[in-house]
């Protein structure tokens, strides 16, 4: 395995290779679309639906989904947390979403993209292969979101990836940064259905 010379890790090229090995089934079910393909980023706090939404969009139209905690979770067996982890697990997973877009294939990011920064690289991503971006900014009552993460801390949600609570959600609360550039809103306290054939409708079309 290569590793960064002044980190000691295995490079982002190694790990991005790990985490496409370990998405691979995903991978094989999703045929690419003519020419390159399409992103659709997701960004919200922890518990406003964005796996649940990228689950119902990978059950309408074909997409490969890739969910940061479940990334996180493949390179590393016991996540810290830290500044440098969460870096190394972007460097590795936004190398794979420009490798998989520039091979045609249609890619969710579920991550939380809480700010302009941390989108910032996926619009050069998707510019660089020519691919299309859609953002989509999630949102729910706070009170939902408490619920939600209640139940995913007594294992009871169906995302067994994500170890966010509720004490996660308020330290991230103040830093969120409302998306800027055109996007799709989504208060998933509400049907999110339209917005979920809105975004299949333009993969669709990006396919013929």
């Amino acid at each position: 395995m290569n590793e960064d010379p002044n980190s000691g890790e295995p490079s982002a090229g190694s790990d991005a290779a790990v985490l496409r090995h370990a998405l691979r089934h995903e991978i094989r079910q999703v045929a690419p679309m003519p020419g390159q393909g399409a992103l659709v980023a997701l960004c919200g706090l922890p518990g406003t639906g964005k796996s649940h939404f990228a689950a119902a969009l990978k059950r309408r139209t074909p997409c490969v989904v890739l969910g940061s905690d479940r990334m996180r979770k493949t390179l590393v067996s016991q996540p810290r947390y830290t500044r440098q982890e969460h870096a190394r697990v972007f460097r590795a997973a936004h190398l794979l979403v420009e490798a998989l877009l520039e091979e045609g294939f249609p890619v969710v990011f579920d991550a939380t993209n809480l700010t302009a920064r941390a989108r910032d690289p996926l619009r050069d991503i998707a510019s660089r292969a020519g691919a299309p971006l859609v953002l989509v900014q999630f949102d729910a009552p706070p009170q939902l979101v408490r619920q939600r993460l209640a139940r995913r801390s007594r294992g009871q949600a169906s995302d067994s990836y994500s170890d966010a609570d509720w004490r996660i959600y308020c330290r991230l609360y103040p830093g969120q940064e409302p998306v800027s550039a055109p996007h799709l809103d989504v208060d998933s306290s509400k049907d999110t259905g339209t917005v979920v054939e809105e975004v299949a409708r333009l993969l669709e079309e990006r396919a013929r």
